[in-house]
Protein backbone atom coordinates (compact mmCIF):
# COMPACT_ATOMS: atom_id res chain seq x y z
CA UNK A 1 0.00 0.00 0.00
CA UNK A 2 1.61 3.23 -1.11
CA UNK A 3 -0.16 5.71 1.14
CA UNK A 4 -3.01 6.16 3.54
CA UNK A 5 -4.59 9.58 3.89
CA UNK A 6 -6.34 10.60 7.13
CA UNK A 7 -9.47 12.77 7.07
CA UNK A 8 -10.91 14.26 10.27
CA UNK A 9 -14.04 16.35 10.66
CA UNK A 10 -16.79 17.23 13.11
CA UNK A 11 -20.52 17.46 12.61
CA UNK A 12 -22.47 19.91 14.73
CA UNK A 13 -25.90 19.38 16.28
CA UNK A 14 -28.86 18.81 13.97
CA UNK A 15 -26.92 17.29 11.05
CA UNK A 16 -27.89 13.98 9.43
CA UNK A 17 -24.99 11.61 10.17
CA UNK A 18 -25.18 9.39 7.08
CA UNK A 19 -25.87 12.20 4.64
CA UNK A 20 -23.02 14.33 5.99
CA UNK A 21 -20.51 11.47 5.85
CA UNK A 22 -21.45 10.78 2.23
CA UNK A 23 -21.30 14.51 1.43
CA UNK A 24 -17.75 14.67 2.85
CA UNK A 25 -16.71 11.54 0.90
CA UNK A 26 -18.09 13.06 -2.30
CA UNK A 27 -16.42 16.44 -1.72
CA UNK A 28 -13.05 14.78 -1.07
CA UNK A 29 -13.59 12.30 -3.96
CA UNK A 30 -12.72 9.32 -1.73
CA UNK A 31 -12.83 6.18 -3.87
CA UNK A 32 -11.73 3.75 -1.16
CA UNK A 33 -12.06 4.66 2.50
CA UNK A 34 -13.02 3.27 5.88
CA UNK A 35 -13.96 4.51 9.33
CA UNK A 36 -10.96 4.68 11.65
CA UNK A 37 -12.63 6.09 14.77
CA UNK A 38 -15.78 7.90 15.76
CA UNK A 39 -17.46 9.37 18.83
CA UNK A 40 -20.69 11.27 19.14
CA UNK A 41 -24.34 11.27 20.08
CA UNK A 42 -27.79 11.28 18.46
CA UNK A 43 -31.26 12.59 19.26
CA UNK A 44 -32.99 10.53 16.58
CA UNK A 45 -31.99 7.27 14.95
CA UNK A 46 -33.05 5.13 12.04
CA UNK A 47 -31.29 1.78 11.92
CA UNK A 48 -32.08 -1.25 9.78
CA UNK A 49 -31.66 -4.40 11.84
CA UNK A 50 -30.41 -7.70 10.37
CA UNK A 51 -32.59 -9.24 7.69
CA UNK A 52 -35.31 -6.58 8.01
CA UNK A 53 -36.71 -4.73 4.99
CA UNK A 54 -37.35 -1.42 6.78
CA UNK A 55 -35.51 0.67 9.34
CA UNK A 56 -36.54 1.09 12.96
CA UNK A 57 -36.44 4.51 14.54
CA UNK A 58 -36.54 6.24 17.87
CA UNK A 59 -35.88 9.54 19.56
CA UNK A 60 -34.23 10.51 22.83
CA UNK A 61 -30.56 10.87 23.72
CA UNK A 62 -28.16 8.18 22.54
CA UNK A 63 -24.41 7.71 22.72
CA UNK A 64 -22.82 6.26 19.61
CA UNK A 65 -20.64 3.45 20.91
CA UNK A 66 -19.36 2.39 17.49
CA UNK A 67 -19.49 3.28 13.83
CA UNK A 68 -17.71 1.12 11.29
CA UNK A 69 -17.71 0.50 7.58
CA UNK A 70 -16.44 1.36 4.13
CA UNK A 71 -16.97 4.63 2.27
CA UNK A 72 -16.67 5.57 -1.38
CA UNK A 73 -18.05 7.99 -3.94
CA UNK A 74 -19.43 4.79 -5.49
CA UNK A 75 -21.45 3.90 -2.37
CA UNK A 76 -20.83 3.42 1.33
CA UNK A 77 -21.78 0.71 3.82
CA UNK A 78 -21.88 1.76 7.47
CA UNK A 79 -22.99 0.02 10.66
CA UNK A 80 -23.73 1.80 13.93
CA UNK A 81 -24.27 0.83 17.57
CA UNK A 82 -25.98 3.20 19.98
CA UNK A 83 -26.82 3.05 23.68
CA UNK A 84 -29.58 4.76 25.63
CA UNK A 85 -29.42 6.29 29.12
CA UNK A 86 -29.68 2.83 30.72
CA UNK A 87 -26.85 1.37 28.64
CA UNK A 88 -29.16 -0.71 26.46
CA UNK A 89 -27.35 -1.02 23.15
CA UNK A 90 -28.71 -1.70 19.68
CA UNK A 91 -27.00 -1.72 16.33
CA UNK A 92 -27.42 -2.29 12.65
CA UNK A 93 -27.23 -0.64 9.25
CA UNK A 94 -26.89 3.18 9.40
CA UNK A 95 -29.73 4.91 7.55
CA UNK A 96 -30.75 8.51 6.90
CA UNK A 97 -32.40 10.40 9.77
CA UNK A 98 -29.75 9.72 12.40
CA UNK A 99 -29.55 13.25 13.79
CA UNK A 100 -26.48 14.50 15.68
CA UNK A 101 -27.21 15.60 19.27
CA UNK A 102 -24.06 17.31 20.61
CA UNK A 103 -21.27 16.27 18.26
CA UNK A 104 -20.02 13.73 15.76
CA UNK A 105 -16.23 13.44 15.61
CA UNK A 106 -15.20 11.35 12.62
CA UNK A 107 -11.83 10.10 11.39
CA UNK A 108 -11.75 8.35 8.03
CA UNK A 109 -8.77 6.80 6.31
CA UNK A 110 -8.47 6.40 2.54
CA UNK A 111 -6.13 4.86 0.00
CA UNK A 112 -5.66 5.62 -3.67
CA UNK A 113 -4.41 2.04 -4.18
CA UNK A 114 -8.00 0.78 -4.36
CA UNK A 115 -11.41 1.69 -5.66
CA UNK A 116 -14.51 0.45 -3.86
CA UNK A 117 -17.66 -0.09 -5.88
CA UNK A 118 -21.00 -1.69 -5.05
CA UNK A 119 -22.38 -4.17 -7.56
CA UNK A 120 -24.70 -7.14 -7.61
CA UNK A 121 -22.50 -10.19 -8.10
CA UNK A 122 -25.10 -12.95 -7.78
CA UNK A 123 -23.98 -14.04 -4.32
CA UNK A 124 -26.76 -12.05 -2.58
CA UNK A 125 -29.69 -9.86 -3.56
CA UNK A 126 -27.73 -6.76 -2.52
CA UNK A 127 -25.08 -4.63 -4.18
CA UNK A 128 -21.92 -5.90 -2.49
CA UNK A 129 -18.42 -4.47 -2.14
CA UNK A 130 -16.13 -4.94 -5.13
CA UNK A 131 -12.47 -3.99 -4.63
CA UNK A 132 -10.58 -2.84 -7.69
Amino acid sequence: MSSITPHAFRLKPGRDLKQEIQKFVTEKQIKAGWVSTYVGSLTNYTIRFANQPQGSNGCGHFEIVSLTGTVSVNGSHLHISISDNTGKTIGGHLMDRCIVYTTAEIVLLSSEDFEFTREKDGSTEWKELQVK
